[in-house]
């Protein structure tokens, strides 16, 4: 950590090699909200400047956790961080930005952590979910607040809704279906309604031949058609990628400290380093004209921007070499390929332990 330091600050004063102007210990006086509400700050920017496109109006928020293990040794530091984490991300696909990150511990579940993110959200979100998350009183709070939501919601045969049950037996593209109240229980622990619930199922097949159902309160047929649902569910995919690019690219499970405050910064820093990147990406297609069939690459954005961060956050003059960095950023691009499929192999997930982390 105290080199990390060393480096950050020798890149604030362009001094080649390390420069010492504070110890390690300063670290811990850095708030563990700072960074989250500084990627709060950079969203609304993004927000304000028109990056954050909308889909037939509302905006498109893909919704996951995922498994960390981090890289942490035994220690005796006060108020230790655990080495199993879950993290929640809230991601947005047609902007390519993580809204919000947050790290909890494993024994609480991923829809406690969305229920506890809902009073974020409101009229005009979308929420994209997978199948972990449909339950009553979660699509009754979801009404509750206005907000939209696209899940997918089939278990086979022996689980899930009843009308999903009988929609999967049916030839129906679509069908508004009637589901049970919430249980009373779940109605006083939520301060969810109490009422029955209104919801479109909607079938969807995929290119090999797999039958899928999804829930929705998208029920404007002349709007929302349901052709366009299929489409719509895949755009969650960008959340499973995003933390794929946290985890093996910025090497976000690789931390710096070993108290459980390191920890949320390490976490916080490396989401808005990436959004930045993506921002930065952004940037880079409008200046340099980059053609629709290529695009740039991510993993080289994050390496291009990571020096210019120190800079970058402390408003310093770096005007030319962020000129500079934008034309590297739009040099390095691949073809796409829409509809290109590469199914995951399964294998054992890399989790490399402290000794191996990068410094």
């Amino acid at each position: 950590m105290q080199a990390e330091l060393d480096q950050f600050f020798a890149l604030l004063s362009h001094t080649p090699g390390l420069l010492r102007h504070a110890s390690a210990q300063a670290r811990a006086k850095l708030a563990p909200g700072a960074l989250p509400a500084l990627n709060d700050h950079l969203l609304r920017q993004a927000e304000n400047a028109g990056l954050v496109p909308r889909w037939h109006g509302l905006r498109r928020i893909a919704v996951d956790g995922s498994y960390l293990q981090l890289g942490l040794r035994a220690s005796h530091v006060p108020r230790a961080a655990t080495a199993d984490k879950l993290a929640m991300g809230f991601y947005l696909p047609d902007a390519d930005l993580m809204l919000s990150a947050s790290l909890h511990s494993t024994a609480e579940s991923e829809r406690q952590a969305l229920f506890e993110y809902l009073d974020r959200l409101g009229t005009g979100d979308l929420l994209l979910l997978d199948r972990g998350y449909p339950c009553r009183w979660r699509i009754a709070a979801l009404q509750q607040r206005n907000i939209d939501f696209c899940m997918r919601v089939d278990t086979g045969s022996q689980g899930g809704f009843t009308a999903v049950r009988a929609f999967l037996q049916s030839d129906l593209p679509e069908q508004i279906v009637t589901l049970p109240a919430p249980d009373k229980r779940d109605v006083i622990d939520y301060r969810c309604p109490s009422g029955p619930l209104t919801v479109q199922l909607v079938r969807h097949v995929t290119p090999d031949g797999a039958v899928r159902v999804l829930m929705t309160c998208l029920m404007d047929t002349a709007r929302f058609p349901a052709a366009l649902f299929g489409d719509l569910y895949h755009q969650r995919w960008s959340v499973e990628e995003a933390f794929k690019r946290l985890k093996h690219r910025l090497n976000i499970e690789q931390v710096t400290g070993l108290s459980h405050l390191a920890v949320h910064q390490d976490f916080a820093a490396k989401v808005l380093c990436d959004n930045l990147a993506a921002i930065a990406m952004q940037a880079a297609r409008k200046t340099h004209a980059v053609p629709a069939h290529r695009r740039t690459n991510r993993a080289y954005a994050c390496t291009a921007v990571t020096p210019l961060l120190p800079a970058l956050l402390l408003g310093r003059a770096c005007s030319a070499l962020l000129t500079d960095t934008l034309q590297l950023i739009a040099s390095q691009t691949y073809k796409h390929r829409p509809g290109l499929s590469k199914p995951r192999k399964p294998r054992q997930k890399p989790h490399r332990h402290m000794s191996f982390k990068p410094c």
